[in-house]
């Protein structure tokens, strides 16, 4: 069943959130990767598998679904194939709104900030200071929220929430390694750096940050 899976990517942390999650559930799966420096998400073939032209993009035959935002690919993937709850909390459990609350902290506001601070220190064609500081300062404050985030989850272990790997450390974690890129060391956060570091020993994450290729760097601690 699950061989049914084809998974548009490429090696962004959007694109390994979903890459990490499918090889945590052991899944098979077809990769399609799409070079977006080239705009081939753009392209008519792939605009009508996804109007919105972004990556990734799941596609599941045997459901007939296809379906693309992070959250919402690996929400389906979590109900669909983990039954058993390995990676993700049962609805209704307080640890699942939990869940859903650490999920939505990172897509609306780790993930967009983080972003802009990369386009606007690495990308920009023009200097704008003002628009640097204004969103590493706020990448900053909000891995100042994670690092909280852990330390009253500390007694259970080294996740967000819980006691076990679950979709917000799996949303999150692509996104922390870029960053000292903007200015932003580990160090600043050792609760994070533990964090990180816990993630990145486990084989099946490591094989996810993979796909399609594997990414430039690691941070040195691991």
């Amino acid at each position: 069943m699950s061989e049914s899976l084809t998974l548009y990517t490429w090696g962004t942390p959007n694109g390994q959130k979903v890459s990490i999650f499918l090889e945590l559930l052991g899944l098979k799966y077809n990769v399609k990767p799409l070079d977006i420096s080239t705009n081939v998400q753009k392209e008519p073939e792939f605009l009508a598998i996804n109007p919105n032209g972004r990556i990734p993009t799941l596609v599941d035959s045997s459901t007939g679904i296809t379906i693309s935002e992070t959250a919402a690919i690996i929400t389906y993937l979590a109900d669909t194939y983990d039954k058993e709850r390995k990676f993700s909390y049962e609805y209704g459990t307080k640890e699942y709104y939990k869940q859903l609350e650490l999920t939505y902290f990172q897509m609306a506001g780790i993930g967009p900030m983080q972003g802009q601070a990369h386009f606007f220190i690495k990308y920009s064609k023009e200097d704008l200071p003002f628009a640097k500081t204004r969103y590493r300062e706020e990448t900053r404050r909000l891995y100042g929220v994670l690092e909280d985030w852990l330390k009253i989850n500390e007694a259970n272990g080294p996740y967000l929430v819980g006691d076990h790997i679950s979709i917000p450390d799996i949303c999150t974690v692509p996104w922390s390694l870029s960053l000292p890129s903007i200015g932003i060391e580990f160090e600043e956060f050792p609760l994070v750096k533990k964090w990180i570091k816990n993630l990145l020993s486990q084989p099946e994450i490591v094989k996810g940050f993979n796909v399609p290729s594997a990414p430039r760097s690691w941070p040195d601690f691991v």
